[in-house]
């Protein structure tokens, strides 16, 4: 942890209460804006969410129309919004072999850039760090846990598709077959994808939650089941759920809970279409948001696979 003198200095950089962009801050390859939101009521080692928008959206409106900037007055987090470079049609690149490659270039190294700036520049707790999105933020935020293992302790995907599912030569490329639904594995076949972007890691993997409506006539509800064979295979749980909980946060909506360890977890809406809504209060449970001192979740409390060492775990919902 950073001294309260180093942190009271690092304020400064940016002005608190307000949407700041910041210009310089590392490798940014395909050019992705940064714009940061440090609250007046900043904790000391406070956790770090990284939000990147949805598709035909900008950072400026994720910040002013989802709850993450009152949230983070509430809790003390900081909060990066990234915005994309691909004018288009304001998607992210999670296509190119670039951005689905650890440090390998593409919008995914320019997000992780601004991590790791932040975590350099501000009282962050480095193992705190989470990545949460909707539509085209959702698939972002598949890209940034699989390819950045090392950085992020879990994710939320609302409305996404698979790691790897839009994979293509080329950068921001709309993929109609995973789209509707046409690009299915094995849990194995999807997890090698995984694997394959940071070879030869061997440290834990991020958490994961997934939300998905039933009825999306976007990104079809077949890639939530894809996703649900990914993640607990990358993770190491079975696909079968533990539990499963109707009305679960609300009305129509499914949640269930695979494994004993928290590690993954699955929202299916029934009735809903793209537009899912936010479920900020689910979010918040599952990173442990509202969580301050020694004993909240962090990467520390991850498994690392195939090791008989044991780590401080916190599962305490």
């Amino acid at each position: 942890m950073r001294s309260l003198l180093t942190w009271a200095a690092a304020l400064p950089l940016a002005t608190a209460a307000s949407l700041q962009q910041i210009t310089s801050f590392g490798p940014n390859p395909t050019n992705v804006s940064f714009y940061l939101y440090v609250p007046d009521s900043l904790i000391p080692n406070a956790p770090l969410l990284v939000f990147p928008h949805w598709c035909h959206g900008t950072a400026q409106d994720a910040f002013n129309n989802k709850p993450w900037r009152s949230l983070a007055d509430t809790l003390g987090f900081v909060t990066i919004y990234p915005s994309t470079p691909w004018t288009a049609d304001y998607c992210w690149d999670v296509s190119s072999p670039q951005t689905l490659s650890h440090d390998g270039g593409g919008d995914s190294l320019g997000i992780v850039s601004m991590v790791r700036w932040t975590l350099e520049n501000y009282d962050v707790d480095p193992d705190r760090v989470f990545a949460l999105g909707t539509s085209s933020g959702a698939m972002m935020t598949n890209v940034l846990v699989g390819a950045y293992p090392d950085v992020f302790a879990a994710g939320a995907a609302f409305a996404g598709v698979p790691f790897g599912c839009y994979a293509a030569d080329g950068y921001d490329v709309w993929s109609d077959d995973c789209a509707s639904g046409r690009i299915t594995h094995t849990g194995e076949e999807w997890a090698e994808i995984v694997r394959a972007a940071y070879p030869g890691y061997e440290g834990p993997r991020p958490k994961m939650q997934v939300l998905h409506g039933d009825v999306d006539n976007v990104l079809n509800v077949t890639n939530f089941y894809e996703e649900i064979k990914m993640w607990t295979t990358v993770l190491g749980v079975s696909e079968t759920p533990t539990e499963v909980v109707e009305d679960d946060p609300v009305a129509n909506w499914t949640k269930s809970v695979y494994g004993t360890r928290g590690l993954f977890e699955s929202f299916l809406a029934h009735g809903v279409d793209h537009n899912i809504p936010d479920q900020p209060d689910e979010v918040i449970r599952f990173f442990d948001l509202d969580c301050v001192g020694e004993e909240c979740f962090s990467r520390k409390s991850l498994p690392v696979p195939g090791s008989c060492k044991k780590r401080r775990s916190v599962w305490r919902r």
